[in-house]
Parts: C-alpha cells; sequence; structure tokens
C-alpha cells in the first residue's frame, strides 16, 4: 500500500472510532421497519450500540413515527405486501425531511415479490444506504443471480464485490455495503474493506439485520452515510471477534448474547485499536 493509502486508511479508522462516542452522545431515534424473525435482536443491538429504536410497520403511522426519527431502516426479510405500501410511505417521507434511509433486500433474487419490492421502493424511495449480501447487491446491480435464501451462493461469489459495490452506489447515488468474509463499502468513489468479523456470525440468525440497524443508527448521527455505513459493519465485525473470544467455544446461543454484550462495551478505544480497515 502506498503512503497515501496508509494515511487514509488511518484517517478512516480514526474517523471510524470518533462515531461510536458521538452516536452514544446523541441517541439517535431509529425506526426500523424490519424482520419480524429477528426484530427482538436488532432493538437490542440499537440499544447495546447506544441508539434508541421503534418498530411501526402499520400504514396508519408509519410516516408520522419516521417524521420524528433520525433514520428510517428498510429491511425486507419476512416481506409481505402490507408492509410494502408502510415501507414506501415512510421512505417517501424520510426523503421529504431529509432522514437517511438504509435499505436491506434480505432475499432479493429468490422471489418474484422480493425482486418485485425491492425494484418498486428503490423506485420510489432515495436510499442513503444499501446493505446486502454479494449476492442481493448483485441483483439490484441487475446482474443475473442465484440467491440461496438470505445467504450468497456460491455462483454469485464469482462477480467482483467491489465493482458491484461501486456500480450500485453511482447508480443509486447512495453508500454500498456488502457484507461477507471481508465487508467492501463504497460510495462510487472511495472504497474501504473490513476484515472484522468471525465465521460464527453465520450460525446466529439476524446478525445481517443487526448490522443494517447499526448502520441506520450511525446514519442517524452522521451526515457522512459512508463513514456510517463502515461505522456500522466494522462495529458488527468487532462485536463477532470480541464475542468468539469470550464465548465462542460454549456454542451460538452464549456467543449470540456476547454479541449484545460486545456492541454495549464499544468505545472508540476498542474500534481504534481492533478495526481492520484497508483501502483498496
Amino acid at each position: 500500500m502506498s503512503l497515501k493509502g496508509s494515511i487514509y486508511m488511518n484517517s478512516i479508522t480514526k474517523s471510524i472510532s470518533e462515531k461510536i462516542d458521538e452516536l452514544r452522545n446523541k441517541v439517535p431515534l431509529v425506526h426500523n421497519i424490519t424482520n419480524y424473525v429477528t426484530v427482538n435482536d436488532v432493538a437490542n443491538a440499537l440499544l447495546a450500540i447506544g441508539a434508541s429504536p421503534i418498530m411501526a410497520d402499520d400504514i396508519e403511522e408509519t410516516a408520522d413515527i419516521t417524521a420524528i426519527s433520525s433514520a428510517l431502516v428498510i429491511n425486507i426479510g419476512t416481506l409481505n405486501k402490507r408492509t410494502i405500501a408502510s415501507m414506501i410511505a415512510s421512505g417517501k417521507k424520510a426523503n421529504e425531511l431529509g432522514i437517511p434511509v438504509i435499505f436491506d433486500p434480505v432475499g432479493a433474487g429468490a422471489s418474484k415479490l422480493r425482486n418485485d419490492a425491492t425494484k418498486e421502493i428503490l423506485n420510489q424511495v432515495k436510499v442513503s444506504v444499501l446493505r446486502g449480501n454479494l449476492s442481493e447487491v448483485s441483483f439490484v446491480a441487475g446482474l443475473k443471480v442465484s440467491t440461496k435464501g438470505v445467504d450468497t451462493s456460491e455462483e454469485d461469489e464469482k462477480n467482483d464485490g467491489a465493482a458491484v459495490a461501486g456500480s450500485v452506489a453511482e447508480s443509486l447515488g447512495c453508500a454500498v455495503a456488502i457484507t461477507g468474509a471481508v465487508d467492501i463499502i463504497s460510495d462510487g468513489k472511495r472504497v474501504v474493506k473490513i476484515s472484522n468479523g468471525n465465521k460464527m456470525l453465520k450460525k446466529v440468525t439476524g446478525t445481517g439485520c443487526m448490522t443494517t440497524a447499526l448502520i441506520g443508527a450511525f446514519a442517524g448521527a452522521e451526515k457522512d452515510y459512508f463513514t456510517a455505513a463502515a461505522s456500522g459493519v466494522a462495529s458488527m465485525g468487532i462485536a463477532g471477534d470480541i464475542a468468539f473470544e469470550k464465548a465462542g467455544q460454549m456454542g451460538t446461543g452464549s456467543y449470540h448474547i456476547a454479541i449484545i454484550d460486545a456492541l454495549s462495551t464499544l468505545d472508540s478505544k476498542i474500534v481504534a485499536e481492533r478495526a481492520k480497515l484497508h483501502e483498496e
């Protein structure tokens, strides 16, 4: 890596480490229209990182709740036609008020309903950050995918993650986070890769949903959405590392709880010491 790249890496790591203390001071309210399988984990992750969660998905109130929030998180994990309308109404309200929208197209590419909903949301709502796995983001990029549930398929792993993220970032005018063994964050100009995280994270349901919500928390306190995306992803990765050290050998149940414990104790010092970020 060049000297310039090294300076940039140190700068982004320093910036991310500072954001967690700022977030805890601001306590942003994050509105989540999210996956009912993981909604409790999402709420606890947000509380642990220092944000305030609210979950409202009825069309009669979603826009009103968004209007008083610092960020909106849309997650189509357990998709149904009723909530699609709520997601769009909330997204439009967020756009009207300049509130960041974080979109998680869970399972995009797996079914016609998900595909159509993803396209409709992106057509009607300006998103600030899009977070997904490589298969999901590849679908958004217009590539042919073979989505395997909520996991990246082996066939899609051949796609160049940085190129996919950059393409989607440029077309949507947002930051894009592709999470996987190595996470990729791009805004179409900058690219940062994050090597934190333990493979055991895949054995706990909801870690992707929690990561998207964490991005929402940082976006609610930080207007540079590229930095917010990197902060949320790095926080989950670091928490996964710490949780494995403390409880990984005890099994997935203990590891699950240890992730929340680790998020609740993250601070600027821990992030600065543990973050594994580099510019491509």
